[in-house]
């Protein structure tokens, strides 16, 4: 049987990761996994209290925050596991999920990176992701499918290709990072499994998604519905996205489009929402694209 290294990262959210914690414990019972949680520069040290959750629990410690990309990559040199299985901290699992997203690689070898069904925590009922549309590349802009619809079992028994993985539950192949490299550190948070996504196509592997198996995620938990480091990241991110998976022509229409229409739009609704506050991160986030490589390591954010 294949070992599986479950990697997951925490900032600030002790209470969170313990419960998650406890739902990896109750359903992954007799089953080959490791489990390595990477602590990404939070204010205090709970690695005792996460271990009288898990006592097996692999612990990493980074004194600074290495964003989403940074921490999962640190667990990923740590990990010893034939798959790696990258759930985020706020999310809980069902029984024999890992071994279910296992034999989907085994029926299908193509599969570079999946991802299961995802429903809300809080709406157990109401789905979040049941895959994504292709990428409209003059845009940045793609669906999710099953988005909010009410879950009826109607993806249970779906496994297919997807136009992008959700980056709550990833599952791949740690032998396949050998040619698709790790997750690009230089997004921080934002668009960094989309990229790694499109880093799997280029290998010529496929994206897919299975409904045969779920988590349930508690979503926002970690940066709020609006704020200024969500805002910064979501309008940078989206151009470096761009800059980095198509050509320059491509990239020059979707910079007009982008900053004449989405962004205009945004700083609108910011203005009608009453949050002002906001538009600065918009002008800073599309000025840092004009300002930096697409392959800078700076942020531009003060972390």
């Amino acid at each position: 049987m294949s070992s599986t290294s479950i990697i997951s990262v925490n900032f600030n959210q002790p209470q969170v990761t313990m419960d998650f914690l406890r739902s990896l414990k109750a359903n992954t019972v007799d089953e080959d996994v490791e489990v390595i949680l990477v602590d990404n520069g939070s204010r205090e040290d709970h690695g005792l209290s996460f271990k009288s959750v898990y006592p097996e629990l692999i612990y990493i410690r980074s004194e600074v925050n290495l964003g989403f990309a940074g921490g999962n990559n640190l667990g990923v040199k740590a990990a010893k596991g034939d798959y790696l299985l990258f759930l985020n901290n706020d999310t809980e699992i069902v029984e024999n999920m890992v071994e279910v997203m296992k034999e989907e690689f085994k029926l299908h070898p193509e599969i570079g990176i999946l991802s299961p069904l995802i429903l809300y925590f809080d709406q157990p009922e109401t789905i979040q992701y049941a895959g994504f549309t292709p990428m409209n590349y003059l845009t940045c802009r793609n669906k999710g499918i099953g988005n909010m619809e009410k879950d009826k079992g109607q993806y249970n028994l779906d496994s297919r290709e997807t136009g992008y993985c959700h980056g709550a539950a990833m599952m791949c192949r740690k032998k396949d990072l050998e040619s698709v490299g790790l997750m690009a550190e230089h997004f921080f948070l934002y668009y960094e499994e989309l990229d790694w996504c499109e880093k799997f196509k280029k290998a010529g592997k496929l994206i897919w998604f299975t409904g045969k198996t779920r988590i349930y995620h508690k979503e926002s938990i970690s940066v709020g519905k609006e704020s200024s480091i969500k805002t910064y990241f979501m309008t940078r991110n989206r151009m470096l996205f761009i800059r980095r998976n198509t050509n320059i022509i491509n990239t020059f229409f979707f910079s007009i489009y982008y900053i004449l229409f989405a962004c205009t739009k945004q700083i609108l609704a910011y203005f009608i929402k009453g949050r002002s506050d906001l538009v600065k991160w918009v002008f800073k986030g599309i000025i840092w694209n004009f300002t930096n490589s697409k392959n800078s390591d700076k942020l531009g954010f003060k972390i």
